[in-house]
């Protein structure tokens, strides 16, 4: 039986775009939520520069019909109900654009997210306002791999908390050495090994999360609901990838457009962005914290 412990918390994750929230928190959120923590998602952006995994929908990248940032509302839609949490778009969906990698011609559109100036900042301090935060999930400094949204999300995370007075902070981070333990002696058919340099991690973190049997499910779920975005190697296909791949290793694989073979981590990584944890898990950090 699930204990509850965490009824009546509230815990706000500010990520770049969809997928993000699947990728680097998930299993902390269903975790979180399955205890009784009310769990918000704010995305800032549609994720409208993201490439398309798989054949049938490509055409719906920026350059053709630039329909993907609606598209992929309905896969953050089913990824947040795989974890149990509520979600929002910063300023309303489509506020603000995808600015695209470092160096992009998208990050000189004035709707870029990259431009958003003192308007993001004041849309993510009324949410702090109205949700009033026990804790708040977002990426460090680099933005955990240097896409500028993600650095972006971190700026206005940190300058909306200080305007509204919430004092804790984590960044979520993956051990650069336990990914590389991870990884499979060979990929699937059609995917390929990262070189050297090629993925992002860090050396330590402050917390670590070990995520059981229904977390690590819910986060497979979760990830699995952005289909053109990445694939899972367990031999499935969808009516958005229709290619099975599957991968031999300790845990579940997945690729993104590149098709770099990674591992979905059992353990979730976070560094402490400011105030104190009060335990060493983050799924106890907001235990002792009055209500």
């Amino acid at each position: 039986m699930t204990t509850r412990d965490l009824t009546g918390y509230r815990v706000v994750a500010v990520h770049a775009h969809p997928d993000d929230e699947a990728i680097t928190t998930a299993g902390v959120i269903a975790d979180l939520t399955r205890r009784g923590a009310d769990v918000l998602v704010v995305t800032c952006t549609l994720g409208e520069e993201g490439e398309v995994i798989g054949e049938p929908y490509q055409h719906l990248v920026v350059d053709e019909a630039d329909q993907l940032g609606g598209f992929r509302i309905g896969e953050l839609r089913e990824s947040l109900a795989a974890i149990g949490a509520r979600g929002t778009f910063l300023g309303g969906a489509g506020r603000f654009r995808d600015s695209g990698m470092a160096g992009s011609p998208a990050s000189r559109n004035p709707r870029a997210f990259v431009n958003s100036g003192d308007a993001a900042v004041a849309e993510l301090a009324a949410i702090f306002e109205a949700e009033r935060p026990h804790l708040v999930i977002t990426y460090g400094p680099d933005g955990g791999y240097g896409h500028p949204d993600h650095i972006r999300a971190h700026e206005i995370t940190h300058t909306a908390a200080e305007r509204v007075a919430i004092s804790r902070i984590l960044w979520a981070v993956r051990l650069a050495e336990e990914t590389a333990a991870l990884t499979p002696e060979t990929a699937p058919d059609g995917w390929r090994l990262a070189q050297p340099g090629e993925l992002d991690g860090v050396a330590t973190s402050d917390i670590a999360v070990s995520l059981d049997d229904h977390a690590y499910s819910a986060k497979i779920a979760a990830m699995r609901a952005h289909a053109t975005q990445l694939w899972i190697a367990d031999g499935r296909t969808t009516d958005v990838n229709p290619h099975a791949a599957i991968a031999q290793g300790p845990v579940v694989y997945y690729a993104l457009s590149n098709l770099i073979t990674q591992p979905i981590q059992r353990v979730e990584h976070f560094q402490l962005g400011a105030g104190t944890p009060l335990h060493d898990d983050a799924t106890h950090v907001l235990s002792g914290i009055p209500k």
